[in-house]
Order: structure tokens, then sequence, then C-alpha cells
């Protein structure tokens, strides 16, 4: 059945993948984004696919904005954020404002419009930095970044949202997301596009630190089909639910998987850790399998080739 789904923030790189897999299954999308982390070049892909899309150019911060948008919609899909921990330590208060405030209101214009329900892209970063294994949505937050606790705050408003007005809300926290279309070159850019991007070039990355610490890398296509199952899953309502791979690689390990893929020798260089860090990240699958009935789609290393391929055409 044809519903009509918004998603907040869709000229960014996981956005764009949400909006693309609705517009591929025959879904009405309507889309916002103001551009501050987007990319043009996103909403004209998007625009050429063969579906029924629009575009609002505007922010998050703008609850009027929201309200009309939101009118007549069944679901909202809200990816929308100001990304980044090293950004959140440079600009705390911007952060809360587009990841909390921005939050806030999309959900009180997704309740006054009466909207289905709305999926949250929480993040994993508000675990902190645990030394124990695998992340349970049964452990206790503890963010070090005004990143983390800007993210947790939006679930905590997704939690009582649903309790106090009786809005329908998925909180999917997210880990360390990847897939063609992230963007290399900005300042905030998140580690694999910035490797494929220097190594397709002959030049070496580099790792702050010594490269052992680890990420549950996860890649977009696997996120874009949880948010699908969120809309649907009953059970799911008020949750808050890892959304990941559940693997575990160190950075001195993607470095030589890239190296194998892109068929270089490329030794990577060391500098300072950068603070605000996590350590290690991995997620349990456990209540994303039991809630939504999910399972990655797409190994990591299946998501890096794609990824390599999709770069290597544009470097």
């Amino acid at each position: 059945m044809t519903q009509t789904y918004v998603v907040t923030g869709a000229a960014g790189f996981i956005g764009s993948h949400i909006a693309e897999r609705l517009l591929r299954d025959g879904q009405r999308v309507r889309v916002i984004d103001n551009l501050l982390t987007g990319k043009r070049e996103n909403l004209d892909y998007l625009r050429s696919l063969d579906g029924d899309l629009s575009i609002t150019a505007g922010s998050i911060t703008e609850l009027e904005t929201l309200r009309s948008l939101f009118r007549g919609v069944d679901y909202v899909l809200h990816q929308a954020a100001l990304p980044s921990v090293p950004r959140s330590l440079a600009d705390p208060l911007e952060t809360h404002r587009h990841c909390v405030t921005g939050t806030l209101n999309v959900l009180i214009a997704a309740r006054d419009n009466e909207v289905k329900r709305v999926v949250y892209a929480a993040s994993g970063s508000a675990y902190g930095d645990r030394a124990n294994g695998a992340k349970t949505e049964a452990q206790t937050p503890a963010p070090i970044s005004p990143y983390g606790v800007a993210k947790l705050a939006g679930e905590y408003y997704c939690a009582a949202f649903t309790h106090s007005f009786g809005l329908e809300t998925v909180a999917l926290r997210y880990f360390n997301v990847f897939g063609p279309r992230q963007d290399p070159s900005s300042t905030y850019a998140a580690v694999i596009p910035k490797f494929i991007a220097a190594m397709l070039r002959g030049q070496r990355p580099t790792i702050y630190g010594d490269g052992l610490h680890s990420r549950d890398f996860t890649y977009v296509g696997n996120v874009a089909v949880g948010n699908m199952l969120a809309c649907a899953a009953p059970a799911a309502v008020g949750q808050t639910i890892n959304m990941a791979a559940g693997g575990r690689i160190t950075i001195n390990e993607l470095v030589t998987q890239l190296n194998a893929i892109i068929g270089s020798e490329l030794a990577p260089q060391h500098t300072a850790e950068r603070p605000g860090d996590i350590r290690h990240s991995q997620a349990d699958l456990t209540k994303a399998r039991e809630l939504l009935g999910y399972a990655p789609v797409v190994d990591f290393a299946e998501g890096l080739r794609r990824t390599v391929d999709w770069y290597r055409q544009r470097v």
C-alpha cells in the first residue's frame, strides 16, 4: 500500500539512502533539508529517480515549517542532525539546537498532525566508552561528548512523547554507518570515506592513535532496511534499538582490507588520539532481531567493496 513518508535530512548520506529506498518501493516521499551538512547532489540524485518526490528547503529548527510539511503524512523518518563528535566539541550549543531542539520540533509537529509513527536516528555514541563487550540497550547510557548527549536527549523525548501523547516512536541507535555518497571532504568526515578517498589518490591514511580502537561498521543499506522494519513492527513502539552489523573491526584492519580491495600497499601514518573518541564500539543485535525481525543484509566486506567501487568512479 502506498503511503506518505517524510525523511528529514534527506540531502545527507543516510537520509538520501532511506529516501531512495522508499521511492524505489513506490512510496510518496517528502524530504526536508537546509543543506547545512547535506549535499545538493544527493537531492538531484533523488529527483532523477522515477518516484513521487517533493523537496522542501528548510530546517528542523523551524517548527511551523514542519507543521505544514507533516500534514497528511503517515510516517516520519527523522535523520536530520548536526553530526560529528569533533564538531560538537567545537560548538556544543549549535549541536544542541539541531539535535535536541530540532528533534523536539519534529515530535511536536508529528503529534499535532497525528502522524502514525516517528522513527528517530539515535546514535551508539550514547553508550560512551565502555570497556566491556557488545553494547546492549539495557546498559545505562554514559555519553562522553556533547553529540552523544544530544542524540540521547532525542531518544528520551521520543519515549516521553509515546508515553505522554500516544505518538508512536522508535529510536534506532546507529553504529558507524558507511557507504556510497558519504562525504570524504568535510573537516568532520567519517573514517571510511576519508581513508578511501586518500588511498585511491595514493596517499597514506592518517590514524588517530594506535589503530587498535574498533568500530561496528554498518553498511548503509542495512540501516535503510532497519528503518523500513521499524515503521511496521508493533513491538518496537517506544523502544530504543541498536542498528548495526554486530561486528568489530579495528582501524588497522580497515586499512588492511582497503589496501586489498584497492590493490595498494599504503602504510598508515599515526598521530595523537582525538578527544571524545570512543575506544571500542560494537552492538548487540538481539533486540533488533526480536522486535524488528532485523538481520544485516550486507556484511562489512561486501559493503566495503561496494563503497570503494562507488568512490573509484569519482576520485
